[in-house]
């Protein structure tokens, strides 16, 4: 905020203004001697006038202080011409007029300077005010500067979690259509299973047929292979249940993925770990029904190739035997 200027500085500033007007010295004193008097109502003196002016000698603001309080004195007498009035009347009314006219002229001056310092007052604030608008405005620039910043950043926080949000998106399309897959490769086993079972019946009845004393023992074989795949199908419906509640998990995790992508991950995972276990299963239970067929054939084939039905119970207790061992 700037400091109004002084009386000696505005002073000074106006007598380097006249200097520039006035070039002779003389008339320069002159300009001087009425600025100081009936602008800043200082009465002014030689030495006054030299310390300001600095030209020429003593002398020259003195002649010229002169002249001014001579041309003033003048100018201030009003004369007044009547026939009828005596000259002692008409030179004292003249004094008294010159004497309110000078009375009028200091008072305008005094009103005039006051109006002076009430208009640098009014200057000044104003000044104040202009610095302070500045200053106001360098401050909302600033503060509009660091907004600019932060949208920018916001911005660039946003399209780094649409292009996550796309990622996950592809992550769970891709575990949806690998659940599907899984799905339909369980539907096939399952069917698979339902005709090996039918198989293994028929076969059983042949069975029965060529080999009555064994008919219970592949009866009990039967019904733990029934009670095997009972229990497969048990765990492949669970394994089906564990599916479902994946999925509904993996919608969940669609739907808590804006503020936890890190669960989602983990969800998938365990997702992958439970399809995992399930190709396992699947695979041992492959492994079980490739015995079971493994075993019908080695029994079809003893039964080829025994020529009598006594003679069959050693190659039936031989397997059973066998199978007992192997299991």
């Amino acid at each position: 905020m700037s400091e109004p200027l002084s009386d000696d500085a505005r002073l000074a500033a106006a007598i380097d203004r006249l200097k520039v007007e006035f070039p002779k010295t003389r008339e320069l004193y002159r300009e001087v001697c009425t600025l100081l008097f009936f602008r800043f109502g200082v009465p002014p003196t030689a030495n006054r006038l030299y310390s300001l002016v600095r030209r020429g000698t003593m002398s020259t603001p003195a002649s010229v202080l002169g002249e001014f309080w001579a041309e003033l004195r003048e100018k201030s007498r009003v004369r007044i011409e009547h026939p009828d009035l005596p000259p002692d009347l008409s030179d004292a009314a003249g004094e008294l007029i010159g004497t309110l006219w000078t009375r009028a002229t200091t008072s305008a001056q005094a009103e005039l300077n006051a109006q002076r310092e009430e208009l640098d007052a009014q200057r000044t604030e104003a000044e104040q005010k202009v610095v302070a608008t500045r200053e106001e405005l360098g401050r909302m620039e600033t503060t509009l500067e660091q907004r600019t910043v932060a949208l920018s950043a916001a911005q660039a926080e946003i399209r780094e979690l649409e292009r996550q949000r796309a990622e996950d998106a592809a992550t769970r399309k891709a575990v949806d259509a690998e659940i599907k897959r899984l799905n339909d490769e369980a539907s096939a086993r399952a069917r698979e299973l339902d005709k090996v079972r039918e198989g293994f019946s028929r076969d059983l009845e042949k069975l029965r047929e060529a080999a009555s004393r064994a008919e219970e023992r592949l009866r009990a074989s039967e019904k733990r292979a029934l009670l095997e795949i009972d229990r497969e199908r048990s765990a492949t419906a669970k394994l089906q249940k564990e599916l479902a509640e994946a999925v509904k998990r993996a919608d969940k995790r669609d739907v808590d993925h804006r503020r936890a992508v890190d669960v989602l991950q983990a969800q998938v995972g365990d997702g992958r770990h439970h399809a995992g276990v399930l190709q396992g299963k699947l695979a041992a239970l492959e492994t079980a029904h490739a015995s079971l067929k493994d075993e019908l054939k080695s029994m079809r084939d003893i039964d080829k190739t025994t020529p009598k039905r006594a003679t069959r119970k050693p190659a039936v207790k031989k397997t059973v035997a066998a199978r007992k061992k192997g299991g």
